[in-house]
């Protein structure tokens, strides 16, 4: 049987978008993980490129880059597709996907950043969301591929979870259910899938360290 090891860091969504495919799957592996203030060797030897997670190992071979993980887990165990079988459907699927990409760090930068950084950062945000809104949420769909989660859904998993604490810890706001009526639905029926709804970094312990790493990212500016 293959061995698959999945290195991470618990508040990472990236790390999530990996557990949540394999788990979809029915895929076993091994959780490792890793202090990114003290980067472990084996973390080093998997990914010396870029130092960073997650990187799965499946018999022994390295995958990095989460969106690359999780098209290999859709090829290498087919069952529970994670993308749509049309090839159209998949061409717009894998658009969404590299907005998600492109666009969701832009999260991140609301709780690392203060002053014109920030305002940059929630304007960013704002974009992203009247986007997905406008034009990713469209026809009454229940998740971004119809009834059932796909690739996309896990790719904007920073919105689903991430976004409302980072808020807190920001003290800004950004997300508004009234303004966003179609993600605010999308998000609940996103976290009330048993696989995401399991699986997901616990909130008070989330905002108490990202409440820490904030204070000590504008001490060191």
């Amino acid at each position: 049987m293959a061995v698959v090891k999945l290195l991470g860091a618990w508040t990472s969504p990236y790390v999530y978008r990996v557990i949540w495919a394999l788990k979809l799957k029915g895929i076993p592996y091994e959780y490792i993980e890793e202090d990114l203030s003290n980067k472990s060797p084996l973390l080093l030897q998997y990914n010396p490129i870029h130092k960073k997670i997650p990187v799965l190992v499946h018999d022994g071979k390295p995958i990095c880059e989460s969106t690359i993980i999780l098209q290999y887990i859709d090829e290498i165990w087919p069952q529970n597709s994670l993308l749509p079988t049309d090839p159209y459907d998949r061409a717009v699927a894998r658009f969404w996907i590299k907005f998600a990409d492109d666009k969701s760090p832009s999260i991140s930068k609301l709780y690392r950043t203060g002053g014109e950084e920030q305002e940059k950062a929630v304007k960013e945000c704002l974009e992203m969301l009247e986007t997905i809104e406008e034009h990713g949420l469209i026809g009454g769909k229940k998740f971004f591929g119809g009834d059932k989660i796909n690739m996309v859904d896990m790719a904007f998993s920073s919105v689903a979870h991430w976004l409302e604490v980072i808020q807190e810890v920001a003290g800004v706001k950004v997300f508004e259910a009234q303004k966003f009526p179609r993600l605010n639905t999308w998000i609940q029926n996103f976290k009330q899938v048993p696989i995401i709804k399991e699986n997901l970094p616990d909130r008070d312990k989330m905002l108490a360290l990202l409440k820490h790493r904030r204070k000590m990212l504008l001490a060191s500016k």
